[in-house]
């Protein structure tokens, strides 16, 4: 079963303010557990929102339209784990072992299910 953590953005990441080296320390830690137990498929981080470009669709039919960033914090992906695991639990269980991914006290990990 293939679950993606997203890895949620926050003011922190937006502004470009790379960990502690003590958080890197342990995210590298936790990379190899993944490596280890031979769950993870791919982790990335992304850049910041800054560098980013947005295509919507507002109007049924019509052109899309093509917005720069930056974006609003709110629902941004910072980065993410993709993890092959046997089962929902197993998935939590890895998502629940994830260092604080901000290291500011304003991490947070989505977890869902791949298709």
């Amino acid at each position: 079963m293939l679950f993606m953590m997203i890895v949620k953005a926050s003011k922190n990441s937006e502004a470009g303010n790379l960990p502690s080296p003590e958080l890197m320390e342990a995210m590298s830690t936790y990379n190899e557990e993944l490596v280890s137990a031979g769950v993870r498929v791919m982790a990335k981080g992304l850049h910041p929102s800054s560098n980013g470009i947005r295509v919507s669709y507002p109007d049924p039919g019509a052109e899309p339209v093509v917005t720069e960033g930056p974006f609003e914090v709110d629902g941004l992906v910072a980065g993410f784990f993709l993890i092959d695991v046997k089962s929902r639990e197993e998935a939590i269980e890895w998502a629940m072992r994830v260092p604080d991914p901000q290291g500011y006290g304003e991490g947070e990990v989505e977890l869902r299910q791949v298709f």
